[in-house]
């Protein structure tokens, strides 16, 4: 693979919504991780963990991905940072959209 099908490959489709279970979507929503049933050891230990959208991204094949930081990862802010390790992909069907607080810090 020559250098220009490396940078081909690290070009991602960013998209600023995404519609989930009938809500939209975007970069710093919370969901609730939902991944299949036949995962990997990542998709066992990050089942039902809430999860803020760090990204939602397009792949070659129009598939949708979300992804996602952990919410108490204490790593979080390297997530934030897209460091491998802390920053997790899901499909749409995989997450379940938390609705946002009315209310947050008493307002």
């Amino acid at each position: 693979m020559n250098e220009l099908d490396w940078h081909l490959l690290e070009d991602r489709n960013l998209l600023e919504t995404a519609r989930v279970r009938g809500v939209e979507l975007r970069a710093g929503d919370r969901v609730i991780l939902r991944p299949r049933a036949n995962g990997d050891v990542f998709d066992l230990a990050l089942r039902e963990k809430t999860a803020t959208i760090e990204a939602i991204e397009q792949d070659y094949e129009n598939r949708i991905h979300l992804a996602v930081v952990v919410d108490d990862d204490p790593g979080r802010d390297l997530g934030m940072l897209r460091q491998i390790g802390h920053r997790f992909f899901f499909a749409p069907e995989e997450v379940e959209p938390l609705a946002p607080r009315e209310f947050e810090d008493g307002e």
